[in-house]
């Protein structure tokens, strides 16, 4: 699949102004050995460091010391140190960097990695085999992980992941442009939008929301479904009612003012907080995405699982999501995982509490499918998706 700008990376650069935002530090290479796994242990043991490489701007974070509040509470509870690596940018790059030492059956020198679960590198990591089994034995708060969660088709028992954090793929409007955009027919279809809109250039969101519209099962995907979606969104690119295929760089012109609508991601908008923008779940539903943990082949396993029971404490959950404006924290603002987690960032932060593009409602969780995760490695549909969206 096509290198895409990962969704994160945009997320805290846009301002009111559409001026760019960075954070300094968060683009370390990817390199390999240099400690981290642990040869695969389950023994329990827990290391004295803890690998974890992430996407940048996605943990709690004091703005002024750059520290990351959860991970020092972790080190303070179990006296493991953590070695945060914020150098996963998209699937593809992450995967390429990582693929020849895993195949030669060497560590990569982390203990956690996250991929995404509406690509295809995630699903070809577990075909591989070049991850770990989880010690469940280690995770008793797995107890709390939603149920949406609880069985995806990559990964039915939760044998080698758990959801990092999760986001839905809908449509985002600028109020100051555009009447309320609610629907993939208005988006793709509506002669005043014509060039004022954008379409995500992953795959399994776009074709997500499209066949969801077209009445088809995006779960399920069969080649009419699939074709019935693609020409709807070729032929919206070719007449030019879509003006571009992005990754998160439709955020700063739909901020400017410059576009009108675009298909995104809901942790964008609920990071950015422009009053002028709207983001929603189109009336016939949208896409859910999530972010995965898994132990790369040689990781320290028992000290990643218990990690990932710390992180699954609906309390160090709640809190990581809501951060603390009185103590200049700042949260992830992505969907949690973890059932009651809301209740606990209600008690630091009520206004993330109550922002359903954090917290969605039963009806929007309803609402949103899980992109067929087969679909993403047929190689017809990669190629002429990646012939669209380069073209």
């Amino acid at each position: 699949m096509t290198d895409r700008i990962s969704r994160r990376v945009f997320l805290r650069r846009a301002a009111a102004s559409g001026s760019i935002l960075t954070v300094p530090g968060l683009l370390a290479a990817c390199g390999g050995g240099g400690g981290g796994g642990g040869g695969g242990t389950t023994s329990n043991q827990l290391a004295k460091t803890l690998h974890f490489s992430n996407w940048p701007a996605y943990m709690d974070l004091i703005k002024k010391s750059g520290t990351f509040p959860s991970l020092v509470e972790f080190q303070k509870k179990y006296g493991v140190h953590v070695d945060y690596i914020q150098d996963i940018n998209d699937n593809a790059g992450f995967f390429g960097k990582i693929q020849g030492q895993l195949s030669r059956g060497e560590s990569i020198g982390r203990d956690i990695i996250v991929l995404t679960d509406n690509d295809r590198y995630l699903g070809l990591t577990l075909r591989k085999g070049w991850a770990e089994k989880l010690d469940k034995s280690a995770i008793p708060n797995i107890k709390n992980l939603v149920d949406v969660q609880k069985h995806p088709s990559f990964d039915p028992h939760r044998d080698y992941t758990l959801p990092w954090q999760s986001g839905m793929t809908g449509i985002a409007y600028n109020d100051k442009l555009t009447a309320p955009v609610l629907s993939v027919d208005d988006l793709l279809e509506n002669p005043k939008l014509k060039g004022k809109v954008t379409c995500l250039n992953s795959m399994g969101d776009a074709l997500t929301c499209v066949m969801l519209a077209n009445g088809d099962d995006p779960t399920n995907v069969t080649d009419k479904g699939f074709t019935a979606a693609f020409n709807r969104i070729k032929k919206a690119a070719q007449n030019h009612q879509i003006r571009a295929f992005t990754g998160n760089d439709y955020l700063p012109p739909l901020v400017k003012g410059d576009l009108a609508a675009a298909m995104s991601w809901s942790g964008d908008i609920a990071q950015i907080g422009n009053d002028h923008l709207h983001w929603n779940v189109p009336k016939d539903g949208g896409a859910l995405w999530t972010d995965n943990m898994l132990i790369p082949k040689g990781g320290n396993v028992y000290t990643a699982s218990v990690y990932m029971n710390y992180v699954y404490d609906p309390k160090v959950q709640g809190e990581m999501e809501a951060g603390d404006p009185k103590k200049d924290i700042t949260g992830i603002y992505y969907i949690p995982p973890v059932k009651g987690a809301g209740t606990w960032a209600a008690k630091v932060n009520p206004a993330v509490a109550k922002n359903t593009l954090i917290f969605p409602t039963d009806q929007m969780l309803s609402s949103v499918k899980i992109f067929d995760s087969a679909a993403l490695n047929n190689e017809k549909y990669l190629t002429e998706w990646n012939n669209l969206i380069s073209g």
